[in-house]
């Protein structure tokens, strides 16, 4: 029969195993990055210029090939939210049970504009990525035109593959905030432990 000490170091060694590292974090970053880069570039690609459009009475009805564009747009945007969301998070992980305050962090100068950055272009890469896709979403559920004239046609070309790009950017830039904050997180605890050892010190000698 186990003893409640060894439940107990169970339950401690069950969450050191939950316990994520830096490394696994830029890992899981880097991952969804990586993918929502290749998701976006393959959606640009995948865009027809147009549409066909068939003449009936009174009225264009636009075709549009069978391709995923519209699928691979949502993904790429997906990924872009899980990358961001896990490099925010990040940031701020207490990393071996040990938190340290926000306002340590912003005081570095280098995370702040790299964290403003990272949040700039990720905002921006989802827009680039989202538009385009609800766009084209729409130009095929409403292909039913009153305007004989109409040329069928698609998202603006580009887009996309402009999000992709900036949304692998946004995933660079938050690695690149996550190292600023451990070496910030390596100072803020070097200096407490002094602090601490000083006014241990001032303590016995009293």
């Amino acid at each position: 029969m186990d003893s409640p000490i060894s439940h107990q170091e169970n339950a401690v060694s069950g969450k050191t195993q939950m316990a994520f590292t830096t490394k696994q974090m830029s890992l899981i970053v880097a991952t969804f990055g990586v993918l929502s880069f290749i998701f976006g570039v393959i959606a640009e690609n995948k865009k027809p210029p147009s549409g066909t459009p068939i003449t009936g009475k009174g009225v264009v009805i636009c075709k549009y090939p069978s391709d995923p564009t519209v699928a691979l747009g949502y993904l790429s945007f997906a990924f872009l939210v899980v990358a961001s969301v896990t490099g925010f998070l990040s940031l701020f992980y207490p990393y071996k049970g040990k938190s340290i305050p926000q306002a340590a962090l912003f005081q570095n100068t280098s995370f702040v504009v790299f964290f403003n950055i990272a949040l700039g272009t990720a905002g921006l890469a989802a827009a680039l990525l989202l538009w385009p896709t609800i766009v084209e979403q729409g130009h095929r559920s409403k292909n039913v035109h009153h305007n004989l004239e109409t040329s069928c046609p698609t998202a603006k070309t580009g887009l996309l593959g402009g999000g992709a790009f900036v949304s692998l950017d946004s995933a660079l830039f938050w690695l690149v905030a996550l190292m600023l904050a451990d070496n910030a997180r390596e100072d803020y605890f070097e200096e407490k432990g002094v602090t601490d050892k000083v006014e241990l010190d001032g303590v016995l000698a009293s």
